[in-house]
């Protein structure tokens, strides 16, 4: 990654220039990688994280902290899990996203047959509006500068639940 963000100031010092210059933030989930951006970037946008991730990166007060966080405006348990499973299933075998849950202090146990009820509901905020913004609060307390919500459709499509968004928009 060192070698990465290396060429991409390489490149900007020979690109025409720009008025103003995108910002980089790295996808950081471990404290090295964490690390790397607090150094070479504006930020870090760690996702499929809960607040004590959050609590834990530091980047510094001028840096961004771009977390993510899955939101499902279900207040059914057993429906609002089904979603979480089915929407985490891809993420569940990637050795990334597992060895950080297990940093987090989740076990393996945890992590087996889809996820345990603990792991769902610690990955993806749900139930009425206001237990989702208590969430999202959540992560600003614990030095979120930004929380980017994907919003989970409660019949498990891909899309977006503009419904979710409208609910939980200022």
């Amino acid at each position: 990654m060192r070698a990465y963000l290396d060429a991409m100031d390489k490149a900007a010092a020979i690109a025409p220039p720009l008025q103003e210059p995108p910002p980089t933030v790295l996808a950081a989930l471990g404290p090295q990688m964490t690390a790397l951006a607090a150094a070479r970037t504006a930020g870090a946008f760690p996702y499929n994280v809960t607040p004590a991730h959050t609590a834990r990166a530091i980047v510094g007060p001028d840096k961004w902290l771009c977390v993510e966080q899955k939101v499902l405006l279900v207040t059914d348990p057993t429906r609002a899990r089904e979603v979480a499973r089915q929407t985490l299933a891809f993420y569940m075998p990637l050795a990334n996203y597992r060895n950080n849950w297990l940093r987090l202090g989740f076990s393996e146990e945890d992590l087996t047959d889809g996820g345990s009820d603990r792991f769902l509901d610690a990955m993806v905020a749900w139930g009425d509006a206001s237990a989702i913004q208590q969430r999202v609060q959540e992560h600003f307390d614990a030095g979120a500068s930004h929380v980017c919500i994907q919003a989970l459709r409660p019949d498990g499509h891909p899309l977006p639940d503009w419904d979710a968004l409208v609910a939980l928009a200022p």
